[in-house]
């Protein structure tokens, strides 16, 4: 039984940065890769980032050289630190753990707005 929960959505202004953090439950989160997703209205949802079991990361080309994707398995905690951030990277932003199933956290809003 795996449970995320996030935080750290909210509003900020372009240029500005923004840190969201997953918590998650469970004795198998050191075993799986994680990753955040985005949607935002009228789009299909879109991966951002991912990372393995052994902290390699990979990002969609929207973000790479500005979003940095970390985990910390001692702590159960994956974080996306988003810096530089556009009015286009605006949406619902969900934290997944890829397993046999997908499990996902509620979603947290982010709104890169002046």
């Amino acid at each position: 039984q795996v449970q995320l929960v996030e935080s750290g959505g909210g509003l900020v202004q372009p240029g500005g940065s923004l840190r969201l953090s997953c918590a998650a439950s469970g004795s198998i989160f050191s075993l799986n890769a994680m990753a955040w997703y985005r949607q935002a209205p009228g789009n299909q949802r879109e991966l951002v980032a991912a990372i393995t079991s052994g902290g390699r990361p990979n990002y969609a080309d929207s973000v790479k050289g500005r979003f940095i994707i970390s985990r910390d398995n001692a702590k159960k905690m994956v974080y996306l630190q988003m810096n530089s951030l556009k009015p286009e990277d605006t949406a619902v932003y969900y934290c997944t753990l890829k397993g046999y199933r997908d499990y996902w956290g509620q979603g947290t809003q982010v709104t890169v707005s002046s």
